[in-house]
């Protein structure tokens, strides 16, 4: 097998080693024939085949004698079978004669560096001690020097086939110790058979895979190529903590090598002894019989073993140093720069100061001294540096000393601020520390003096507190369970420990919790629409569907939890309406805005162990309301915000509005699970849009629409004078404001969806006028006591009053009695006195619009409000002028979609019409929608668009007080929009007569109220046409050909006369 692996082909020398070993083997041979019989030739014609050194002369020389060598190995075993208990120092070595000339001086001059290396293992065994605590300090797994390391003048400078150990962490560098521990069990073996032949080197290369953690290689190309070659001191026998055996050495690298090949890995020896034949086997056998009979000599190879050890075994060369320049500037810079670093390291570092004086002590005859060499020095700040393994290596291959030097400064600088940060912590750390241990100190003392007092310890009365909330509570099995447990843990630590707070903390909230409580629900229909009634007026779908959920609730006994989501615009009262609701319903309400949250502890709560750790919003609300069915309104829950690193609270609320989930809601403080589906959450938002699918699929969604005027009027007259009123002290003044001045407001000064508008125009026109009253009459106050003189007495009094002292309480003012006789009416006309001048001074931006316009209908989040589309010749038609679409209004994508579908419709249906209306072959049109500040979209404005084309097409203006909304597609169909209810009050606002919507709307328009509707006259439109007969039906054929006919015959007389010219 042995042979095989040879000839293998891997490494270059298996030619030399064939000859060395067969010359060799010959040799003994032929010596052991000649004590038995002459028959084998003699030694001068064996050194005669051996010594020309060729290949093809030894298998030559081994073909003709192979009966020879057969029966000369066939006497050794019966030899050996003689003698079996020979030891090595008693077997008969060969005579000098009888073996080959170059054989025995390769022997004896191997055979003295081999006891020279005896001497110097058993002394590197006896100083392993105090070298293993050495590198045992350094920290980075390099260590420090020894106080005696191996000497250079000892060691070989060559030494082919050693064993190559991989290295996973970190390079090693020369002259400093590195611990190494190794489980293959081939790996250990092998060491143990260098150790014993007192052979202790091998080569040690770092890994390229940071990930591999390998004992053996099977190709070169897994490590780099620069490595060390390392001695091995001392070795220890051991298990790790899985029962593998391991061994744990220490290594002295001794210098830089290179790895030019590899001669035997793991693989290649498995593979050799899979395909050995029974053949192959007996002659091996024979081979070693052969061997052990001769044990007096030594082999020619020493480490010839480590190829069958199943080890990597490669060949090495020096990787040296290229010359240095001692008189370069800049080495000497380097030097001195990382001696100084070196300095300030010691100052900080107890273990860099240990490692240096190790240094310092080491004889110069040993080892140079590192502090004068350069090469050595670089070798030493990379040795104690902790760095990427890859950096390090590169320092390691640096050839040239000076950039080598230079690497290594970076790290050693590295070293020096890592150890400056360390010394601040350690500081701050310290100073911590001292002030804790006094704190717990000072408290133990305090406890003892309370204790020789007779005064109650705190933390008793903690404990005892806990248990008496416990005793009202009615704990769930699994909550029972953690009291007990934590209650015991807080019995156990000292008041002084940071655990302590976080315990009482927890304990705390849980029996803050109101486990087992809840409160009678009330099931009164008439009641409960009596107090929806008076708290709101309109809103009938909210009311109808708070008193079905009374209702089913009475059928079964039990009002169980809901998730309704209000959506509508700003002010229409989807906040107050949960207010009422909890009213009505006799529940506790607890009100928390999600929007702009974006950290999802606010839902789930922070980690205990985290300072100032507290549950989430809804375990708070649970203690604040004291019952666990409470009303949780969630507000603005379209706004929630979404980070990278915080979490998505969205995510989080699905737990939460989930009735199959929210019954072992987990908050993450509280750490097990809370019964949540008692609780009635409402949600409201202003829109769908931004609201995710899943949260929105959880939750009922109630849409609330705008006010009309006529409910706008009733909400001030029933709920927001009288508030005004009583918040500005005037409720039993005689102040009117009319019906009619209410609805001046509103067409005036608050157009929106809501009354949040409207409120604080009332609350405005209040506060003027309790000035007003309030000036008037202290006029009067005022000029009746100015003839009054002061008099002496009064003085006195006025002095006795500042010698009072600071902290006497002054007496309440009385509120201000208005006499009957103060009356204002708040008209029309008056409330530009109040409110300043209108903020809208028309209904309609155009009381009679120009061909190309024409009035649309929007809804935004504030509501339904107009929008005009406008269309305009950008140049006349002339023979010059290009059909093109330009659009502006900071309209949106959709929008932008929109405008050129209409424009491409508005052609198709004017060549169907009208075909001798060429008016878009030439028109260069620019489409407008006004007020260009504010963002537009949506695909609602299809037929606006294609109207005020058509318009300008045919030149006509439409009628003002039409207005319309739709979707419209390229074939003309109008499609399905929402919004219907603010768009049909903006519309009427506005003083349309005539609305034209999708006839698949019909139903919505069907819905809305009457008062809504009044005054307005519905059209359907199912297709395009529908809007045209509206819009166009007076244009005849003859009419809608002619209307550009003169502009056309101009431009054929322009283009005729051009072309007779040419």
């Amino acid at each position: 097998m042995l042979t095989r692996i040879r000839n293998a082909g891997v490494g270059g020398n298996a030619a030399r080693r064939v000859k060395l070993l067969t010359g060799y083997r010959g040799a003994r041979m032929a010596h052991a024939s000649a004590l038995n019989s002459r028959t084998l030739p003699s030694s001068g014609s064996i050194r005669a085949a051996v010594g020309s050194g060729s290949r093809s002369d030894v298998n030559l020389w081994a073909s003709r004698h192979q009966s020879e060598i057969h029966r000369a190995g066939q006497c050794i075993l019966k030899q050996d079978r003689k003698e079996p208990d020979l030891s090595d120092d008693k077997k008969v070595p060969p005579r000098a004669e009888e073996v080959p000339d170059e054989v025995v001086r390769d022997e004896e001059a191997e055979r003295q560096p081999r006891d020279e290396h005896a001497n110097r293992s058993s002394e590197a065994s006896s100083s392993q001690g105090s070298g293993g605590s050495s590198a045992a300090s350094s920290g980075n797994g390099d260590g420090g020097s020894r106080s005696k390391p191996p000497s250079e003048s000892d060691v070989p400078r060559k030494y082919e086939e050693l064993m190559v150990l991989p290295m996973s962490n970190r390079p090693l560098f020369p002259g400093y110790y590195k611990s190494v521990t190794v489980y293959d069990p081939a790996v250990i073996e092998a060491i143990c058979g260098l150790l014993r032949r007192n052979i202790p080197y091998l080569g040690a290369f770092l890994l390229k895979d940071r990930s591999m953690d390998k004992d053996s290689i099977d190709s070169i190309d897994e490590v780099h190529k620069v490595g060390v070659f390392a001695q091995i001191t001392s070795v220890h026998h051991g298990v790790d903590v899985d029962g593998r055996k391991a061994m744990s050495m220490v290594l002295y690298p001794h210098r830089r090598v290179q790895l030019d090949e590899l001669v035997s890995t793991p693989k290649l020896v498995a593979e050799a002894k899979g395909n050995e034949t029974e053949e192959g086997m007996v002659e091996a056998k024979k081979e070693k019989f052969r061997d052990m009979s001769e044990g007096g000599e030594e082999e020619e190879n020493p480490t010839e073993f480590l190829l069958e050890s199943g080890v990597t075994v490669g060949n090495f060369s020096d990787h040296l140093d290229l010359p240095v320049d001692h008189s370069s500037v800049m080495l000497n810079a380097l030097t001195s720069e990382t001696l100084n670093a070196f300095k300030d390291l010691s100052m900080i570092s107890a273990t860099v100061r240990q490692q240096l004086a190790a240094l310092s002590v080491i004889p110069t005859s040993l080892k140079p001294n590192v502090f004068e060499s350069p090469s050595l020095l670089a070798d030493f700040a990379a040795a104690i540096s902790v760095g990427d393994p890859n950096e390090l290596q590169d320092v390691l291959e640096t050839r040239d000393v000076e950039q080598r030097l230079e690497k290594a400064l970076v790290f050693i600088k590295k070293e020096v601020y890592v150890a400056e940060l360390q010394q601040k912590i350690e500081k701050e750390t310290d100073a911590k520390v001292q002030k804790r241990y006094k704190d717990q100190v000072l408290t133990e003392q305090m406890r003892g003096i309370k204790k020789e007092m007779g005064v109650e310890d705190a933390k008793d009365k903690v404990i005892a507190t806990f248990r008496e909330r416990a005793e009202k509570l009615k704990f769930p099995e699994h909550v029972k369970k953690i009291f007990d447990e934590e209650l015991a843990r807080l019995s156990g630590l000292e008041s002084a420990m940071s655990e302590y707070s976080v315990t009482k903390n927890y304990l705390d909230w849980i029996t803050s919790l109101p486990w087992g409580i809840v409160s009678t629900d009330q099931y009164s229909i008439p009641s409960a629409r009596k107090v929806l009634d008076n708290d709101h007026y309109g809103m009938q779908d909210v009311k109808d569907r708070i008193l079905e959920f009374i209702a089913v609730g009475k059928l079964k006994g039990q009002i169980d939890g809901k998730i309704i989501c209000l959506v509508g615009p700003p002010g229409v009262g989807k906040t107050s309406i949960g207010q009422s609701i909890s009213r009505a319903l006799n529940r506790t309400f607890f009100r928390f805005s999600v929007g702009g949250m974006s950290d999802v502890s606010e839902i789930k709560g922070h980690r205990r162990t985290y300072i100032g750790a507290l549950p989430g919003r809804l375990i708070h609300a649970l203690k604040r309301c004291q019952t666990e069915n409470p009303l949780i309104l969630i507000d603005e829950i379209d706004k929630l915000g979404r980070t990278a690193h915080q979490g998505d609270p969205a995510s989080a609320l699905l737990e939460l509005l989930d009735p199959e989930q929210n019954k072992t809601f987990l908050d993450t403080y509280l750490d097990f699970p809370v019964d949540m589906s008692k609780v009635l959450f409402v949600c409201t938002a202003n829109t769908l849009d931004t609201i995710p699918r899943p949260l929105l699929d959880r939750m009922e969604v109630i849409e609330l629409s705008g006010y009309v005027a006529d409910e706008k009027v009733k909400i001030a007259e029933r709920h927001l004078i009288p508030a005004a009123k009583k918040s500005t002290g005037l409720g039993s003044a005689n102040i009117d404001l009319t019906s009619d001045s209410i609805v001046a407001l509103l067409k005036n000064y608050c157009r929106e969806s809501g009354v949040r508008s409207l409120k604080k125009h009332i609350e405005k026109i209040y506060r003027k006028a309790a000035l007003k009253i309030v000036q008037q009459l202290t006029t009067d106050d005022t000029m009746k006591a100015a003839t009054v003189e002061p008099t002496k007495e009064a003085e006195g009094v006025k002095q006795d009053t500042a010698a009072k002292s600071s902290t006497d309480e002054l007496p309440a003012p009385e509120p201000m009695n208005i006499p009957d006789s103060v009356k204002i009416d708040i008209t029309p006309e008056s409330l530009v006195e109040y409110l300043g001048p209108p903020v809208f001074t028309a209904d309609r931006i155009y009381e009679k619009t120009p061909a190309g316009v024409v009035m649309g209908l929007a809804y935004t989040y504030l509501g339904g409000c107009t929008m005009y589309v406008e269309s305009v010749l950008g140049q006349p038609l002339s023979k010059d002028s290009n059909p093109s679409l330009e659009h502006t209004g900071q309209l949106g994508d959709v929008m932008k979609e929109s405008s050129r579908l209409a424009y491409s419709f508005s052609k198709m249906f004017m060549s169907r019409r009208f075909p001798k209306n060429r008016f878009f072959e030439k028109a260069a049109i620019h489409l407008h929608c006004p007020e260009g500040a504010t963002p537009k979209d949506g695909p609602s404005a299809g037929i606006t668009m294609a109207s005020s084309l058509l318009s300008l097409a045919m030149n006509r203006p439409l009628d003002p007080t039409v207005a319309m909304t739709g979707e419209l597609t390229l074939t003309g169909k109008v499609l399905r929009i929402g919004g219907i209810k603010e768009k049909t009050v903006a519309a009427k606002r506005s003083g349309a007569k005539t609305i034209i919507f999708p006839k698949d709307n019909m139903a919505d328009w069907e819905d809305l109220p009457a008062h809504v509707k009044e005054g307005l006259t519905p059209v359907a439109a199912e297709w395009y046409d529908d809007v045209f007969d509206v819009l166009f039906g007076s244009v005849t054929q003859e009419e809608g050909n002619n209307v550009w006919k003169d502009q056309f015959d101009q431009i054929e007389r322009s283009k005729a006369t051009a072309n007779s010219s040419n």
